[in-house]
């Protein structure tokens, strides 16, 4: 799999978009705000530049994708009044891969810029904002050009599938039935999804590092989990109930079953362990702050329908939200008229297991600190 080419939201404002199902995220970004509050007058206790260099790698699109930058740029311009100074210029840059619908997010920029100057006046400093389309697992950026640097929801993304896990790379399927971690994968797919999370991660903090101004901050938010233990439910069950809809689906014959078996998440939920072990190796970083927080499945909101005005049942919500994410992925690979069945079946699965146990996302949070060499 591609994940470049494959990995994006669902596009549009239909009922099956990522503008539409990703409440869960919202949740996210704004519980995570204090953490970077912190970190961006962390910033500014350092220096006051003229002109700030701000990214969010993975912004997407819908109403998330701007509500991150309208934050930071609250809390710079607050700060800056509280000052009696001007606010800086603000260079804010816009990430994804090159699939991300960012044409919605620019048709969306005059009412963002017109809100902006009604609500901080003739005060508020010159914005400029721009869609940089690529892999974060790379260069995005100049030099030194960045003060701070945002991502939500996005690192738990790998830029490929394990690669001992791809079907030429073995006769057999080693996660046979799975499509991700599960209590019943070998020690060697726990390995090889680690590996590949230790090798991403290091590449994104050398990138980051050679773009960033010293004292510069990052605020990285991403699923993750409390045990060293990656088999926990807690990491990795929602794609165990998936799994479970797409082997339905195969008993049923109406998914071949090497199509299961060859078919591999690009995603790894990590612990706080191997976030530090990464940074610690990389050397360019100073860790400010790692924590987590617990986020219900369905984001623990009451949704209503677009067509009926019925309440959706909590396994619906969850259903809605894990399609406008995979989708992309899972259409290529099963075929896009078996996605309806495949998340009805999904959404009757999530429904029983909530209606028997407490499900929550682990989300990790940490803040760290560009170092001066």
């Amino acid at each position: 799999m591609e994940v470049m080419k494959v990995l994006h939201m669902n596009k549009g404002d239909g009922e099956t978009s990522y503008a539409n199902n990703s409440a869960v995220q919202g949740k996210i970004i704004t519980t995570a705000k204090p953490v970077i509050e912190e970190a961006i007058l962390g910033v500014l206790c350092e220096t006051f530049p003229e002109s700030i260099g701000i990214a969010d790698l993975g912004c997407s699109s819908g109403p998330n994708s701007l509500l991150v930058i309208s934050e930071i740029i609250d809390i710079i311009h607050a700060k800056c009044r509280n000052l009696g100074r001007p606010s800086p210029e603000f260079r804010v840059s816009l990430n994804d891969l090159p699939g991300n619908d960012f044409n919605s997010i620019f048709d969306s920029l005059p009412a963002f810029f017109k809100k902006q100057k009604q609500e901080k006046g003739i005060g508020f400093g010159r914005c400029y904002i721009s869609g940089v389309a690529g892999s974060f697992y790379d260069r995005l950026f100049p030099i030194k050009s960045l003060h701070f640097v945002h991502s939500s929801s996005s690192l738990h993304w790998l830029s490929q599938v394990p690669p001992a896990l791809e079907s030429n790379a073995t006769p057999a399927a080693l996660n046979k039935g799975k499509i991700y971690i599960s209590k019943s994968s070998p020690q060697c797919v726990l390995d090889a999804y680690s590996l590949q999370f230790q090798n991403n991660f290091l590449i994104f903090l050398k990138s980051r590092a050679a773009e960033m101004v010293a004292g510069g901050r990052i605020v990285l938010s991403l699923m993750g989990r409390r045990s060293i233990d990656p088999t926990t439910e807690e990491s990795c069950y929602q794609w165990e109930l998936l799994a479970q809809a797409l082997m339905s689906l195969v008993t049923e014959r109406l998914i071949e079953e090497e199509k299961l078996d060859s078919f591999n998440a690009p995603y790894y939920a990590p612990c706080p362990e191997e976030l530090k072990m990464a940074i610690q190796k990389e050397g360019s970083f100073i860790i400010d702050r790692l924590g987590h927080f617990e986020i219900d499945w369905d984001g623990g909101v009451e949704e209503l329908t677009n067509t009926t005005l019925l309440p959706l049942s909590r396994g619906q919500r969850v259903a809605k939200t894990v399609r406008a994410v995979v989708e992309s992925m899972f259409e290529l690979h099963f075929g896009k008229a078996m996605m309806d069945l495949l998340f009805a079946r999904y959404a009757e699965m999530v429904d029983d297991y909530l209606s028997k146990n407490r499900a929550k996302y682990i989300n990790l949070v940490i803040s760290i600190i560009k170092k001066d060499n």
